[in-house]
């Protein structure tokens, strides 16, 4: 299990890294309702969005704004990814 993975100890407290906490997320919603979360897809605003501050990082011309604003739109993919690998679970039980 890499270090991103494991809670940590700390002065008797448990510390949740971001992936369980987006894991534990994605188990509820998957839950809720497993083919609306299978369904989900990204608007074509958004995913137009995405492409083109990607072609900005490619060209090296991005900005730290926008840097920060395509880190959250892949931090978003990977937790609705994440929230569809559960719910596909559930459906297959």
């Amino acid at each position: 299990m890499s270090v991103e993975n494991k809670c940590v100890f700390l002065d008797k407290f448990w510390i949740m890294t971001v992936s369980e906490a987006f894991g534990d997320v994605a188990d509820v919603l998957a839950q809720l309702s497993p083919e609306k979360i299978i369904g989900l897809k990204a608007s074509t605003k958004m995913s137009e969005r995405v492409e083109l501050l990607t072609n900005f990082k490619k060209e090296g011309i991005i900005t730290l704004e926008q840097t920060q604003e395509l880190e959250r739109f892949l931090a978003l993919n990977m937790f609705i990814n994440l929230a569809k690998a559960r719910a596909r679970v559930l459906l297959v039980q």
